[in-house]
């Protein structure tokens, strides 16, 4: 049982190794392109730089702080009460003018202006997709509210068309008015019969 261990063991290592040597002789070839993922370049990655725009905004938004400018302050007034030539003997690293002082905060200055324009750009291309944005909502709702214009403006036609109540009353009451001025089927204008049958005519002088 051990012995198969060892040869199952063997084997493996075996097969690994013919595929590291395969693999090798492949990636050597020259008739064969290499594969994009194992060029090496320089230009950083798209991960990396947003990442670094992400430190840059938190280090700008920090740095607008009212906390920042007091502890800026008081760095700056221990850095130097502490290197003043007066004053009972102590370690001092940057004596008066204070020439370190004066470099580190040209060096804060000049990475700093750098990660504020950084911040800034990020807003400005966040602005820009922000009003793009805005711009479509605004002409998706033009288009809209020219589309329910237009329905209403329908509509309103539509129903002018249609019978309204009063409009069927009124017509009503004129047919019937109109049936009520007609004569009766017996008023043709005829003599009307007497009881004899005969018809008695008008009225008139009678001859003597």
């Amino acid at each position: 049982m051990a012995e198969r261990s060892r040869d199952g063991g063997r084997h493996d290592r075996e097969q690994a190794r013919r595929d590291r040597e395969q693999a090798r002789r492949d990636r050597d070839r020259l008739d064969q392109p290499r594969e994009r993922g194992r060029r090496r370049t320089l230009r950083p990655r798209s991960g990396d730089t947003d990442r670094f725009g992400r430190f840059a905004e938190s280090f700008a938004r920090y740095m607008g702080t009212a906390r920042f400018l007091i502890w800026m302050t008081m760095l700056i007034l221990v850095w130097v009460v502490w290197n003043v030539p007066y004053g009972p003997e102590r370690p001092r690293w940057d004596e008066y003018p204070f020439i370190f002082l004066t470099l580190m905060l040209s060096l804060q200055a000049s990475y700093a202006a750098p990660l504020i324009l950084l911040a800034q750009n990020r807003q400005e291309a966040r602005d820009r997709v922000q009003q793009e944005q805005d711009r479509r909502a605004d002409a998706q709702s033009h288009a809209d509210m020219e589309f329910l214009a237009r329905e209403v403006a329908s509509l309103r036609l539509g129903l002018g068309e249609v019978a309204t109540r009063d409009f069927l009353r009124s017509e009503l009451r004129d047919l019937l008015e109109s049936l009520q001025e007609q004569p009766d089927d017996g008023d043709d204008g005829s003599p009307e019969a007497g009881p004899d049958g005969r018809g008695r005519g008008r009225s008139g002088p009678r001859g003597h």
